[in-house]
């Protein structure tokens, strides 16, 4: 027997060959000439979270797929709690032993909660769906499971963690008890991501078991017990997590060490006649209100809160994404009207927008179209673009940027998501601002990305640019001269260069 401590720190024991509640034994998968996986392994054993991390085109979608039962591997077996997976076709069997809360959510928005739970198998009453039926068991549903939030309430009007919430409380009711969470928190603030994480520990010590997929290293050591690494699409290691370093997991992850850039803000200084590039007055708007600042040249100002903040809000005023009712912004002493894009990349800012998937790509388009979108116009006379231009440019991005593709004529959607922030980076660029906004310019994307990402605003500052950093990612925000904080629409504090870990979560807080 085993002793084994549950999430709610009680002292569980267990045989030691108990059987893991997953087991993937030398999988592989191929597409083609692509290798997506090859001879992987990993084992999820009962009360635990177990996280699954690599970058990007690691493998870990394709793994995900086969622990779902929406792909089948080409050599390996799956096996749960010890027995075989069942046939791919049987997708009842599959409901019933595992299922995932991805990123974006599978909830309808349209629906109520109860429907979206009980969906495509409603109680009925002579052939008719039974609402005060449906409605009794979903309230019994979301009370056996913990989930505050009404069986009547519009699917689409709860909080993104509260829809998480939902799909798992439908996945249990098929009688699931691995749920795969990926990317779980790229859309919640401190609070939202604290919330899940604490009903996280909860199921888990009602015995649900959780394979956790995420880019924020930091995460996999709050709440995860066991990690495994692919890279390549190969398994490198599984450990616990209490023996593997931050550091010793980022060089499982990238097979080199990396060391995100951490510029010396400290003993940084600005040039005494270094020009205001930025000047924001008095702005206020939807979900902020009198919010003032300035950004010199060679100057990174940081702005972060928690999603409700307003700090998006006041980014996107200023890119252009975005309205104001009062105040003003001046781009070098030059009005910037509201909600006017052309007028904004005109007077020389250039925005990487939080969402690269919904505002920063046309994922139907080239790497080469996206890259160049915003100077279509100088790309030719009379508004015809010439091809070699526009292929001479992206080509000067992709290498400035490190942006792995076979060429400028690829289809972004084809691209990693580090790969596809850095085709977002490049288009920003590409109309040498005088002013960037940044907004999350790291989410979603792997350390070595990152790094590259990081690289490249500092490189920017190097070159006089004043930059506007907009994040909830302390790493986004190391290498900024001054940090406003947000809280309810209103800047609440500024740290100067050289703030601790602690004091910015604490200011963000609000403790």
């Amino acid at each position: 027997m085993a002793e084994v401590e549950d999430p709610s720190g009680r002292t569980l024991v267990r045989p030691l060959d108990a059987a893991p509640i997953v087991e993937a034994i030398g999988v592989s998968k191929r597409y083609g000439p692509t290798v997506a996986l090859d001879n992987v392994r990993i084992r999820v054993d009962p009360d635990q979270s177990h996280a699954l991390v690599g970058r990007n085109g690691a493998g870990k979608s394709t793994l995900v797929g086969i622990l779902t039962g929406l792909r089948s591997p080409d050599a390996g077996e799956i096996r749960f709690s010890g027995a075989p997976a069942p046939p791919i076709a049987d997708r009842a069997a599959w409901r019933s032993l595992v299922a995932c809360v991805y990123q974006h959510s599978t909830i309808i928005p349209n629906l109520t909660v109860a429907e979206n739970l009980f969906i495509n198998r409603q109680p009925t009453e002579r052939g008719l769906i039974s609402w005060p039926a449906l409605r009794r068991q979903a309230r019994a549903l979301l009370d056996r499971w913990n989930v505050s939030v009404s069986e009547n309430a519009r699917a689409g009007d709860l909080r993104i963690e509260a829809r998480q919430l939902v799909e798992i409380a439908r996945a249990l009711s098929y009688g699931a008890r691995f749920i795969i969470l990926d990317e779980p928190t790229a859309q919640l603030d401190g609070e939202e991501i604290k919330g899940l994480f604490a009903r996280m520990r909860e199921l888990q010590a009602a015995g649900v078991t959780f394979l956790f997929i995420s880019h924020h290293l930091q995460e996999v050591y709050e709440v995860c017990q066991a990690v495994t690494v692919l890279r390549d699409a190969r398994h490198i290691i599984s450990a616990p997590v209490a023996d593997l370093p931050k550091g010793r997991l980022i060089e499982a992850m990238t097979g080199e060490q990396v060391h995100l850039p951490t510029a010396d803000t400290g003993g940084r200084t600005l040039a005494a006649d270094a020009p205001v590039a930025l000047d924001v007055h008095n702005l206020s708007g939807e979900d902020f209100t009198d919010v003032s600042f300035t950004v010199r040249r060679g100057e990174i100002l940081g702005i972060s809160g928690a999603t409700s903040s307003g700090r998006i809000g006041v980014a996107e005023a200023v890119a252009g994404l975005g309205g104001f009712t009062a105040g003003t912004i001046r781009i070098d002493q030059k009005l910037l009207p509201p909600d006017d894009v052309p007028a904004a990349l005109a007077l020389g800012v250039g925005c990487v927008p939080k969402s690269r998937h919904k505002q920063g790509l046309v994922l139907s388009q080239s790497v080469g179209d996206n890259t160049t979108m915003t100077i279509n116009r100088k790309l030719g006379p009379l508004g015809f673009i010439a091809p070699r231009r526009k292929n001479e440019l992206t080509r000067q991005t992709i290498v400035s940027l490190g942006v792995v593709t076979e060429g400028p004529d690829q289809l972004v959607s084809r691209l990693s998501g580090g790969n596809q922030q850095k085709v977002v980076m490049g288009r920003a660029l590409a109309s040498a601002p005088s002013v960037l906004v940044l907004m999350d310019p790291t989410a979603g994307v792997d350390v070595k990305s990152k790094e590259a990402l990081l690289g490249v605003v500092e490189r920017m500052r190097q070159e006089g640019k004043a930059i506007l950093v907009v994040s909830g990612e302390l790493e986004d925000l190391r290498a900024c001269d001054r940090v406003l904080i947000m809280r309810h629409g209103a800047i609440v504090a500024e740290h100067k260069a050289g703030w601790t870990d602690n004091a910015l979560v604490a200011s963000i807080e609000g403790i």
